[in-house]
């Protein structure tokens, strides 16, 4: 079972149902979860680097509370705020599953098709391409 559950959260409406995905795989296995949320920042060649659209403060304070909502439903629970540069996500998810020593990624998908996802280079897609664990993606 997996004992140790790595979930990426963007808080989209897809997140939060990978977010539900591993409160029960948690609970079933009595397991224990690391939420992670990493705010892109993008570089242009004429400004410099964009600040990402959420503040660090707001951001952390999403990731205390629903780390805070897993603690309350049963669920051992840690929660990560970090900046990444974009198209730089799904490698960080992956470090941060090794660093973890997680048994299971679990994160959200745009409902993209393979084909769409391999085009247009989703972050699922790329995670799920990286990984040397077990990803589930919840549509």
């Amino acid at each position: 079972m997996y004992d140790r559950i790595l979930v990426a959260m963007d808080y989209s409406e897809m997140s939060e149902r990978a977010l539900q995905a591993a409160r029960e795989l948690a609970l079933l296995s009595k397991g224990e979860v690391w939420l992670l949320h990493l705010r892109e920042r993008e570089i242009m060649a004429a400004a410099g680097m964009l600040p990402p659209l959420e503040t660090y403060s707001d951001a952390e304070k999403a990731v205390e509370t629903t780390v805070e909502t897993l603690i309350q439903a049963g669920v051992k629970a840690h929660g990560e705020v970090r900046d990444t540069l974009f198209g730089h996500t799904a490698a960080d998810i992956v470090h941060d599953a090794k660093e973890h020593d997680v048994d299971v990624i679990v994160m959200g998908s745009r409902g993209l098709t393979d084909l769409a996802g391999l085009v247009l280079g989703s972050t699922a897609h790329k995670v799920i391409h990286l990984a040397d664990r077990p990803v589930l993606v919840v549509r």
